[in-house]
C-alpha cells in the first residue's frame, strides 16, 4: 500500500494546484465541489504507473493523468443525471445540489478541460494521445447508451452485458494505462499488453461493483445498497440469476421485480440470489477477468519489481468494500 499511497499523494497534490475560474460561479463551483469529493483516483494513477513502468517520471505524465480524471468525473456527473442518482460518494450529486442544466453544462466544460490538459503533454505524443483518448470517449458513450438500451430489453445475454461494461467502464482503464505507455515510448506490442491489463481489470472491477451494490456494508458503500435491484438494473447478478434459476425461482424473481415495497424487494431479491448461488458465480467470473489481466501484465517486458505497484493496485481493488 505504500507505493499506491505515494502515487495517490502526488496526484492529490497536483490536482489541488489546478484552479478552475471563479466566473461564472454556477459553472465552476459544481466542478470544485465534485472534484473535492475525492474517490480512488484509480484511473489517473494508472497513467502515472504505466509511465513509470516504461521509464518515465510521474511528472512526465501528470497532464495526461489529470485529463483522465477530468474525463472520468465528467462521465460521473452525466451518469448521475441519467440514473437520477441522489448521492455520489455519500454527498449530493451535482444535479441535486444545483439543477439539471447546471450539471449538464458543468460536465460539458469538464470534458473540454480534459482535452486542454491532454494537450499540455510533450508535443510528439499529442497526436497519438488525442487519437486514443477520443476513441475511448466515443466507446464510453456507446457503453452508456447500451446500458440505457438494456433497461427496455428482455433478452440481454451475459456476453452482451460484458461487452457493455467493457465499453462503459474498462476501456477507460485500458486507455489510462496505454497513455502512460505512449508517454514512455513503449512499442505497439507492449502498449497492447498494458491496454489488455487495464481492459480485463476494468471488467473484473465492474463485476465486483455489481456485487458490492447488493452486498456491501451500507455504512461504507457511499451509495444506496441495492440500488440496482430497486430499478431492476440488468447487472451480472440479475442475468446470472435468470440463467441459473429453476422455473419456480424465475417466476418468483419476476414477481419480486414488480414489488413496490423497495426495502422488502431488496431483501427478498438478495435472499433469492443467495438461494440460487448467484454471488459465488459472479465472483468466479470476476476472478477469470482478474487472472486475464494479470497474465497480460506478466508478458510485459519489464521486471517484476517494476510491475509490483500495478499488482498491488489490482490486489487493493479486489479487496475493497466500496
Amino acid at each position: 500500500m505504500q507505493n499506491i499511497a505515494k502515487f495517490s499523494a502526488f496526484l492529490e497534490e497536483r490536482l489541488s494546484q489546478y484552479s478552475f475560474p471563479n466566473h461564472p460561479s454556477n459553472l465552476y463551483d459544481p466542478l470544485r465541489y465534485f472534484m473535492q469529493l475525492g474517490g480512488k483516483r484509480m484511473r489517473p494513477m494508472l497513467t502515472l504507473m504505466a509511465a513509470e513502468l516504461f521509464g518515465k517520471q510521474k511528472d512526465d505524465a501528470i497532464h495526461a493523468a489529470i485529463s483522465v480524471e477530468f474525463f472520468h468525473n465528467f462521465s460521473l456527473i452525466h451518469d448521475d443525471i441519467m440514473d437520477g442518482a441522489p448521492l455520489r460518494r455519500t454527498q449530493p450529486t451535482v444535479h441535486n445540489k444545483w439543477n439539471l442544466p447546471i450539471a449538464i453544462l458543468s460536465g460539458d466544460v469538464l470534458l473540454v478541460n480534459a482535452y486542454q490538459e491532454l494537450c499540455k503533454q510533450e508535443k510528439k505524443h499529442i497526436p497519438e494521445l488525442i487519437e486514443l483518448f477520443s476513441k475511448t470517449a466515443v466507446e464510453v458513450c456507446e457503453g452508456q447508451q447500451l446500458d440505457m438500451d438494456f433497461e427496455s430489453k428482455n433478452d440481454v445475454s451475459i456476453s452482451d452485458y460484458i461487452e457493455m461494461i467493457r465499453l462503459k467502464t474498462s476501456v477507460l482503464l485500458g486507455c489510462a494505462l496505454e497513455m502512460g505507455a505512449i508517454i514512455g515510448d513503449a512499442n505497439t506490442e507492449q502498449r497492447k499488453l498494458i491496454y489488455t491489463f487495464g481492459e480485463q481489470l476494468g471488467i473484473a472491477f465492474q463485476i465486483q461493483d455489481d456485487i458490492l451494490d447488493l452486498y456491501a456494508d451500507p455504512k461504507k458503500f457511499g451509495k444506496q445498497v441495492g440500488g440496482d435491484v430497486v430499478v431492476n438494473k440488468k447487472t451480472i447478478l440479475l442475468l446470472k440469476a435468470i440463467e441459473l434459476a429453476s422455473d419456480e425461482q424465475r417466476k418468483l424473481l419476476h414477481d419480486l421485480l414488480q414489488e413496490t415495497n423497495l426495502e422488502e424487494k431488496v431483501k427478498q431479491v438478495r435472499d433469492l440470489f443467495d438461494e440460487i448461488g448467484v454471488k459465488s458465480e459472479a465472483q468466479k467470473m470476476m476472478q477469470q477477468h482478474q487472472n486475464a489481466a494479470l497474465n497480460a501484465l506478466k508478458e510485459i517486458d519489464s521486471s517484476d519489481e517494476a510491475k509490483s505497484v500495478l499488482v498491488e493496485l489490482a490486489d487493493f481493488l479486489f479487496t475493497r468494500e466500496v
